[in-house]
């Protein structure tokens, strides 16, 4: 049973541990992380990409096979399916097709414009026992054709967003989507305790986790960030998994190019990878 993310979050924040958001992007990648979860006895967010929804051929299938396959697998540890930087529109859309949490990414418009709209998501959502995240500052690089430098959120917008009521802050401190860049000059610590100071309890959410060295993340928990996204980790450990089991010429021994033989070394790769996360992040046995 699929479940909204705030519970699972309060507890995080409370237990100074951190939640892990791995993106979605077909069969193979759901699976592996349910099960790592499950293994693991780790509670876990699974996260939608509109680009990726589309491609899944809509928040409807989406739904649909992760509520089966949480069934079918009997998964036993909290799930909440949550949609990544979602449009105004894209949040109506996957509270339609039955997501458990979404995240409302208003940090394009100006504050008033994201507090306008991101208070009716709040109230939306809630009433239909939603979790919602909300976003402060844009986060670096590229997601879905969505472009952000890595500004820094201002603390006073996080407080006014926070204040709104939305389960979850994901607040720009430095942080970038995808691969970083040479000579990048960490997170932004200071500005992240300064955001803590002003919104309190509320969970803390770091995007773009792949890449940021181990100590940085623990640094991040222990100043409140609760919930940390993964993606380009797993795309690239199922890349390098695949790569190898085609150069090796595996798929052309026997009946290796089946699809079930060819993409379960990139799935292993990826249980590897949430695995690997999961303990970083401290949530194993919190379920």
């Amino acid at each position: 049973m699929l479940v909204s993310a705030k519970d699972m979050l309060v507890k995080a924040k409370e237990g100074h541990y951190a939640v892990g958001q791995f993106n979605i992007n077909n069969l193979e990648w759901t699976k592996s992380i349910l099960l790592t979860a499950e293994e693991l006895k780790s509670p876990v967010i699974l996260g939608v990409s509109e680009g990726a929804g589309k491609y899944m051929t809509g928040f409807e299938t989406v739904a649909a096979m992760v509520k089966a396959m949480d069934k079918s697998l009997g998964i036993t540890v909290p799930v909440a399916l949550h949609l990544d930087h979602g449009t105004y529109d894209g949040c109506y859309k996957c509270i339609k097709a039955g997501f458990t949490s979404i995240m409302f990414d208003g940090s394009h418009y100006d504050i008033e414009e994201n507090v306008a709209k991101t208070s009716e998501l709040v109230n939306v959502s809630h009433q239909l026992g939603l979790s919602i995240e909300a976003e402060v500052g844009s986060i670096g690089g590229e997601e879905d054709g969505v472009v952000g430098m890595g500004e820094c959120a201002d603390p006073d917008e996080c407080k006014r967003i926070a204040d709104l009521g939305v389960d979850m802050l994901a607040a720009g401190i430095g942080n970038i989507h995808g691969k970083y860049p040479e000579g990048w000059p960490g997170l932004r610590f200071d500005v992240l305790d300064a955001i803590q100071q002003k919104t309190g309890v509320m969970p803390l959410v770091l995007h773009g986790g792949t890449g940021i060295p181990a100590d940085m993340i623990k640094k991040a928990i222990t100043l409140g960030v609760s919930k940390i996204n993964v993606n380009t980790e797993c795309q690239l450990s199922f890349a390098e998994a695949t790569r190898k089991y085609v150069e090796a010429g595996k798929d052309l021994e026997g009946k290796g190019f089946d699809p079930r033989k060819l993409l379960a070394p990139g799935a292993d790769a990826i249980k590897a990878t949430v695995k690997e996360k999961m303990e970083l992040f401290g949530s194993v046995g919190k379920a």
